[in-house]
């Protein structure tokens, strides 16, 4: 998947990683290393004009976790997510509180979105022959 880039962007997505909010390290966590599912996911990725949280090239998913940050920038958010639609990206919006108090909810909740289901193979038609080895 191919998306606009910012070079520009480089050092501050560079600098967000390091800060690294708490509830962004601890939903971190869950993501990095294909543990979330057997997903990659990226963080403090750039894509066009904006650095976002979390993002899966292979789902075309972008996560993004809201702390106080996003108070009173509601239009911009909204701006920014249709920015991101346009290109054909689903955004996930998962507010601070609900990491830092119900971790475990939230990953359910992403467990179980569309836009993050691991395609499985579709079912056998009845009378189909085993697969060879059987």
């Amino acid at each position: 998947m191919s998306l606009p880039f910012n070079p520009k962007l480089k050092e501050r997505a560079r600098e967000l990683r390091k800060a690294g909010l708490l509830h962004e390290a601890l939903l971190w966590n869950q993501l990095k290393r294909k543990s979330f599912k057997g997903l990659d996911f990226d963080r403090q990725k750039i894509i066009g004009n904006y650095i976002v949280d979390f993002f899966c090239a292979e789902k075309g998913v972008v996560i993004e976790a809201d702390g106080v940050s996003h108070q009173g920038r509601g239009d911009y958010d909204a701006q920014r997510d249709d920015y991101l639609r346009s290109l054909g990206l689903t955004v996930i919006r998962i507010s601070a509180k609900d990491i830092l108090q119900n971790m475990e909810g939230v990953l359910g909740f992403l467990h179980h979105h569309e836009a993050l289901m691991i395609d499985q193979k579709p079912p056998r038609p009845s009378g189909t022959p085993p697969e060879e080895g059987n």
